[in-house]
């Protein structure tokens, strides 16, 4: 196990996306600016939930507007638990804001049962009264105040299990393949350096690269080419930096927003020079005698241009001749000793790079994500260590908590950051079952064989105004 400690000790670094701070824009900007990113909080077998942001407005406290977003924009929140990637940037009139207009439209949601096989059916959304566009107005707890010249974020967080019908038991209410949606949305004002208005989840196809700028610009996700600078402090993964990268290649950053739009990344992962991919979640592994896994059944969330009606499908994967496995934003003898054809489990967040002909895509690497698991904590489960070294226990009844047939363990160390909780010392002393968030990577126990959590980030969700 101290492997595992060790790996993730330096793990949290990453994961929290701060320690790095960002430096200034490389281009100054005369106007004020607002940057968006987005989350969620999950419901048990959903994993996709796709709504188009039509339009997204903040409002004065003197009755002025500002647009935030004015295009549509089809988000899938499902993918962003625990994760926040950027939804959009505008320019903006200075002003002090108290509210954020939302227009909402074509909700879609994906929901997968695993018994006897893994099945994905597909749902429609109604808003309430059947209003298409649907409009909701989100007040910020604190106004947004952005000054002249400024940049200031607005987080939003799309609360999936309070915004979906459902029972008594948690399971969706469906009528005539339709489920009624009252959307939950949360919305706070954030800083580009703060730990929660920074970019932990963009990834995206590499256009071009000027070695001469420290740049290099990536086609994002949502439609948005990005650019993205790197300095002195940015990590790339081993044997990578702005002199060598070139396309084709799909690219992971972390990072900052600056004044001009751009990100200066804190990391930068070369994820694999294939053109193809399919990313999302595992489903099932098919191991061997020797408990190498041969197959894995997953559902797909993203994929390149060329597989992209492979998305919101589930999709049976031959791993027998992959021998490359990955870690986001790490690779080398480390990362494979934590991840390996023997540690795939259900409930992974996984990037699966090879290549695509005549219709048959042919994998060539794996790579492990980071992704948010979703629970309620476990009173009287807390394990301190040293200060905020050691773990908990939360309840999950989705995708990881079927893996592992009970109570989900969360491993914490004193790098892993705690957002409005102080830290191990308060879980310890909870005894309710309060909601929580953790980020990091869901990996396969060598001893026991469950999987766990090594959190870079444990959160206690945002309630409701």
């Amino acid at each position: 196990m101290k492997k595992f400690f060790a790996f993730a000790l330096v793990l949290g670094l990453c994961m929290m996306g701060i320690g790095c701070g960002s430096n200034s824009s490389q281009n100054s900007n005369s106007q004020a600016a607002v940057f968006m990113t987005g989350e969620d909080a999950p419901l048990s077998s959903v994993v996709g939930f796709t709504v188009t942001l039509n339009s997204v407005t903040l409002n004065g406290k003197d009755g002025t507007t500002a647009t935030v977003i004015s295009t549509p924009t089809t988000v899938d929140f499902a993918r962003l638990l625990g994760l926040r990637s950027p939804l959009a940037f505008n320019a903006v009139a200075p002003d002090t804001y108290t509210s954020a207009t939302f227009v909402l439209a074509n909700p879609v949601i994906d929901y997968v049962t695993l018994n006897p096989s893994p099945t994905e059916t597909t749902l429609n959304g109604t808003f309430p009264n059947n209003q298409t566009p649907y409009t909701v107005t989100v007040n910020f707890p604190t106004a947004m105040v952005v000054g002249a010249n400024g940049l200031a974020g607005l987080k939003m967080d799309m609360d999936i299990k309070d915004s979906l019908a459902t029972d008594a038991n948690g399971n969706l209410v469906i009528n005539n393949n339709t489920v009624a949606v009252n959307p939950v949305i949360y919305i706070k004002a954030t800083k580009a350096s703060d730990p929660d208005g920074q970019v932990t989840d963009l990834m995206g196809g590499l256009v071009s690269v000027n070695t001469g700028n420290n740049s290099f610009v990536l086609q994002g996700p949502y439609g948005h080419q990005l650019t993205v600078y790197v300095n002195g402090s940015t990590q790339f993964n081993s044997g990578w930096s702005i002199n060598n990268l070139a396309t084709p290649a799909i690219v992971g950053v972390q990072g900052a927003f600056q004044a001009d739009g751009s990100l200066l990344a804190t990391g930068v992962e070369v994820i694999t020079t294939s053109q193809s991919f399919i990313s999302g979640r595992v489903l099932q592994v098919t191991n061997n005698s020797s408990g190498v896994a041969q197959q894995i059944v997953m559902w797909v969330g993203e994929t390149g241009a060329d597989m992209v009606s492979d998305v919101d499908t589930i999709q049976t994967v031959d791993l027998s001749n992959v021998s490359t496995y990955d870690v986001c934003f790490f690779n080398g003898p480390l990362a494979n000793a934590v991840f390996n054809d023997t540690s795939v489990v259900v409930g992974q967040r996984v990037f699966v790079g090879g290549s695509f002909s005549n219709t048959v895509f042919t994998p060539e690497m794996i790579s492990l994500r980071l992704q948010g698991v979703y629970g309620t904590f476990v009173p009287g489960s807390v394990t301190v260590t040293n200060l905020n070294a050691g773990s908990f226990q939360i309840s999950n009844n989705g995708l990881v908590g079927y893996s592992v047939g009970g109570p989900v363990t969360v491993n914490t160390f004193n790098v892993t950051y705690f957002y409005q909780l102080t830290g191990l010392n308060q879980l310890q002393t909870t005894t309710t079952a309060i909601p929580l968030v953790t980020r990091g990577l869901l990996l396969k126990d060598p001893v026991s064989g469950t999987p766990e959590v090594y959190a870079g980030l444990v959160a206690d969700p945002p309630q409701a105004n």
